[in-house]
């Protein structure tokens, strides 16, 4: 608002207690979401204000309000409850306690999406509205929650409570069942040993990058399961705690990322529908010659900075979708034999390679078919180009395909 404290516009609740402007901010508004100029008049800008209270006078028609980097440490009673346009509320990094929000959001029957990351939180706030679409909560102290904590929120579609203090007697089963809606879920960077039980069945996105999980259960996801990615990196998963039943129902999974974890060799009983595949930084050291049998969609594979000495011959001849296929930072000896057809790109930067075998590349000699390679990086190798065999790279398209330096 331009005006001065002096001036009251009109549709203003209380006295003015400070100068704000309403305006769209690039370093505050941080949706995805384009706010369009008809918008404009109804987004309010208050963040990096220091107040330790809401401002009095926020226009009642407000649609999208801004509180972010405060000191902001109470919601006054029942101030919120007015402002029945509000649909989008950001308090991110302020100083809030579950005391000093517990029902302040009750009576907003429009607010879509409520952003509460980065405060002094414990738990889950309590009388959330059931409008409610998308809550934020990363970067408190949240160590408990039950199904109660959501009955009362159907509409929630996308729920992030990454660095929080969630262990493992945090999250009982069915904890996140009353949120049919859900599509989203992150858990990263917290405390959990195994992956949540009875997660709700439309679920697409799971997030559990960044904990200590050493299994995932069978019976994890639910028949007719919908989900398609999830991130399991950087936890610590061996052989034994990827199950033959771990993925029993998720048939839809396109994107599963096991990176950095304890994996001593290639997970059996993958879902089939997989398109991408993060086994990096793990402890894998042979590839088999049925690794990937039945991963017939699989397009990206990650394989880099494992210890890879042995690779069986067409052990990737199962991928005939695969473009993507890095094996960097390895101990490979030689460039594995019987390479898909299909691929575009193949990295093994960074090996011990001395050799390359007339079928590693162009499997067929001089009657090969025109390989579809257009990039293969083989940078800080031990190959000696005096010693290379010209016919194991006869159908490739040229020499500006392949990176020796």
């Amino acid at each position: 608002m331009t005006d001065s404290p002096h001036q009251r516009p009109k549709n203003q609740k209380g006295p003015v207690s400070m100068e704000m402007k309403i305006r769209v901010d690039s370093d505050a508004v941080v949706s995805r979401n384009v706010i369009t100029n008809s918008q404009k008049q109804r987004v309010v800008q208050c963040s990096d204000k220091g107040v330790d209270k809401i401002p009095y006078g926020i226009p009642y028609n407000t649609r999208y309000l801004l509180l972010m980097n405060n000191q902001i440490d109470g919601i006054q009673l029942d101030l919120l409850k007015e402002y029945l346009s509000l649909e989008f509320l950001v308090l991110t990094n302020n100083h809030l306690t579950d005391g000093s929000v517990e029902g302040a959001f009750e009576d907003m029957r429009q607010l879509k999406r409520l952003f509460l990351d980065r405060n002094w939180l414990g738990s889950v706030p309590t009388g959330l509205p059931a409008s409610l679409e998308e809550l934020r909560l990363d970067g408190n102290n949240v160590s408990v929650m039950s199904e109660a904590s959501w009955s009362c929120c159907p509409a929630l579609h996308l729920l992030t409570l990454a660095n929080n203090s969630l262990g493992e007697e945090s999250i009982p089963s069915g904890a996140f069942s009353p949120l049919v809606s859900l599509h989203t879920l992150t858990l990263s960077h917290n405390h959990l040993s195994s992956t949540p039980l009875r997660l709700p069945r439309q679920l697409r996105e799971l997030y559990l990058h960044g904990n200590r999980i050493e299994q995932v259960p069978g019976g994890v996801f639910p028949v007719g399961s919908a989900l398609l990615s999830l991130d399991l990196s950087a936890n610590r998963l061996p052989d034994a705690g990827l199950q033959r039943d771990s993925f029993q129902h998720a048939h839809m999974l396109e994107s599963l990322n096991l990176e950095g974890n304890l994996l001593r060799s290639v997970p059996r009983h993958l879902p089939t529908s997989l398109r991408t595949l993060n086994l990096e930084g793990n402890l894998i050291s042979t590839i088999g010659k049925r690794a990937f049998q039945g991963l017939l969609h699989l397009e990206h594979l990650g394989l880099s900075r494992n210890h890879i000495s042995q690779v069986a011959p067409g052990a990737f001849r199962w991928l005939a979708a695969l473009h993507q296929l890095d094996l960097s930072h390895n101990d490979l000896l030689e460039v594995p034999r019987n390479i898909p057809p299909n691929l575009h790109s193949v990295l093994l930067n960074h090996n011990r390679i001395s050799f390359i075998p007339q079928d590693a590349f162009c499997a067929g000699g001089r009657t090969a078919a025109p390989s579809s390679l257009v990039r293969v990086q083989l940078e800080c190798n031990v190959i000696n180009m005096q010693d290379l065999d010209s016919h194991a790279l006869w159908c490739l398209r040229g020499f500006q395909v392949v990176h020796f330096y």
